[in-house]
């Protein structure tokens, strides 16, 4: 990895790229989301001051653990004069962040518990599979078009419009 002297207070795109591990699109990408910024030199290059290196890494620490950019850009913004993060930041969003995380897992736990049983059947019933048709409510009450006319819709028995008769 390039080391990059202590008397350069600011980065190149390129620069930034090989010291953080992120490519210079993904680099790009969390300037136009609005994670990262730089400023722009006459020659209209970015320029990054070192401390983007530490948010770089925060950034990619919680996508790896799948926390959505946009969750990551509100906690970002929720630090004093848009700072980089510290340790102790990262403790106490991990914290925030560890019952969605939680809850992720369960999902997926249930998806996988049931993922051979859909296998082995091969039904991927809409009425039925967890798969296609998780936590399903309405499923025990009505299936089908029926909930479609219960939300002002009409049903299979309903006429079509200029038909006069419920068949096309």
């Amino acid at each position: 990895m390039p080391q990059i002297p202590e008397k350069v207070h600011e980065l190149t795109v390129g620069q930034l790229a090989a010291r953080s591990g992120a490519a210079v699109s993904a680099l790009h990408f969390y300037e136009a989301k609005g994670l990262i910024s730089s400023r722009r030199t006459s020659g209209n290059q970015r320029r990054y001051t070192r401390d983007i290196l530490r948010r770089v890494a925060f950034i990619r620490a919680a996508q790896r653990v799948g926390i959505p950019l946009a969750t990551i850009r509100g906690a970002l913004a929720e630090l004093p004069q848009e700072r980089t993060p510290t340790r102790d930041d990262w403790a106490r969003l991990s914290e925030a962040w560890r019952t969605e995380l939680d809850e992720r897992i369960r999902q997926l736990n249930r998806l996988r518990d049931h993922l051979t049983d859909c296998i082995g059947c091969g039904c991927l019933s809409l009425d039925t599979c967890v798969l296609s048709n998780p936590d399903d409510v309405s499923g025990g009450r009505l299936t089908g078009s029926r909930l479609l006319a219960e939300k002002g819709r009409p049903g299979p028995d309903a006429p079509r419009a200029g038909t006069g008769t419920g068949t096309a």
